[in-house]
């Protein structure tokens, strides 16, 4: 709390945007520890931060504390159906729980102490930079190296995918104009299967640096993860028109950036590849 108090009173911002968390949903199956600490506590510490810096300064109407979330909160869909923000929370892996709580207090804490809040809940993203535990970076990387490229189960679950990009200018715009104690379901709409995913990826490095064979052949089907959602998707009415924002990148424009972006930059990710748990199973307990 101390070097949060540090933080605010050196920068004083005009606005709080509380992205950091534990996201990995296998390491969360492994060690749920850490993703209570940082997701659930973790943001206990930013509001109350963020609360006391508010009142410091005399409540100013214009400050806003933006809390990222996910869709994985509302659980699993069946073939049909998507997330709305009214739908019921139903969080199924260590992850998705300690995601929920936080919204739950970050709820509350607009509830009981006036603090000006907007909460979004967004897709499963993709795009650079994307840590090398991840399903795209892991199927690029590992094609790279010509290792096997895991699919749980049979590839068959179902994710909304949004492009980086697209959920950045998305959270900036409803920090500066969603509705004070909104939240917001920021989807791709652009919903494609695992293995149609890895599919798509092994098609483009085929064009982009062929093998002596296609790198498909790579595809090994392992042992599903525990507990693993069989469908999100998002229905983004709200944004849209209460907002005006739309994804504009579709999944094949957006795979043929990320992947050409991880070929031209092998310096950021190479070291990463030696941190703890990167390259290896994890969750499978």
């Amino acid at each position: 709390m101390a070097a949060l108090e540090t933080v605010f009173t050196t920068h004083q911002p005009d606005a709080v945007m509380h992205l950091a968390a534990e996201s990995h949903v296998d390491r969360s199956i492994d060690g749920p520890g850490a993703f209570i600490q940082t997701n659930v506590i973790g943001t206990y510490n930013m509001l109350q931060a963020s609360r006391a810096y508010w009142e410091s300064k005399g409540k100013p109407e214009a400050f806003r504390f933006h809390h990222i979330s996910t869709d994985e909160v509302f659980g699993s869909l069946g073939p049909t159906g998507q997330f709305t923000e009214q739908t019921p929370y139903d969080p199924r892996s260590p992850y998705s729980a300690s995601k929920a709580s936080s919204n739950h207090l970050v709820r509350a804490w607009a509830e009981t102490y006036g603090l000006p809040v907007v909460i979004t809940n967004c897709s499963n993203n993709y795009g650079p930079f994307h840590f090398p535990e991840k399903l795209i970076p892991v199927v690029i990387l590992n094609a790279l190296h010509g290792k096997p490229i895991p699919i749980y189960g049979k590839g068959e679950n179902v994710r909304d995918w949004l492009y980086v990009e697209d959920l950045a200018d998305a959270l900036l715009l409803v920090l500066e104009k969603g509705a004070l104690g909104r939240c917001y379901n920021i989807g791709g709409e652009n919903e494609h299967s695992n293995l149609k995913m890895v599919q798509t990826i092994c098609s483009i490095l085929d064009k982009k640096l062929p093998a002596d064979a296609p790198y498909e052949s790579l595809i090994e089907y392992v042992t599903d993860r525990p507990g693993h959602d069989m469908r999100y998707a998002i229905d983004p009415t709200r944004i849209r028109d209460e907002l005006g924002w739309r994804p504009s990148v579709t999944v094949e424009e957006g795979l043929e950036t990320t992947v050409q972006w991880y070929l031209d930059n092998e310096a950021w990710w190479k070291p990463l590849l030696a941190r703890e748990g990167v390259g290896t199973r994890l969750g499978k307990s």
